[in-house]
């Protein structure tokens, strides 16, 4: 399960409303505790990083390494952890594209918030498996719902 506090969460829907038509990307810092349950992970900081994609952003998001490691460092300088990455998909349901699938890190929790017309329209988190070749629904929970 994924938890995001409130901040964050208008943080990362604030930046996906402000790139639409094009993709977001940032990265979710906070808290994993282990439990008999599964994980429970709870977003404390959201870190919007730049879409590098050379291509049409309005399809694709990409990462530049030096983003993710910025964000792993900042995550640990507050003794938390990297939680995940968060995206949007402009026009399009919360889905977890093969594309995605295939640039995932499986260790992460991916947060898809959908943006139609400009304005937030849903959201959800999806955990690839370790093979990159399927990703599961994660409960999320944000302070709207």
């Amino acid at each position: 399960m994924i938890t995001v506090e409130r901040k964050p969460w208008r943080e990362m829907v604030n930046h996906a409303q402000a790139t639409y038509p094009n993709e977001c990307c940032g990265a979710m810092i906070g808290t994993i505790v282990s439990g008999p349950d599964g994980d429970v992970k709870t977003v404390i900081h959201a870190l919007a990083l730049d879409n590098a994609s050379a291509g049409p952003q309005a399809a694709r998001y990409e990462l530049r390494p030096e983003d993710l490691l910025r964000a792993d460092r900042q995550a640990r300088e507050l003794k938390m952890d990297l939680i995940g990455i968060y995206h949007s998909h402009p026009d399009c349901d919360a889905y977890f594209s093969e594309t995605d699938l295939k640039n995932s890190c499986p260790w992460y929790s991916f947060i898809v918030l959908s943006i139609q017309k400009g304005q937030y329209h849903h959201a959800n988190s999806w955990l690839p498996n370790a093979e990159q070749t399927h990703a599961e629904k994660e409960e999320l929970q944000w302070p709207e719902s």
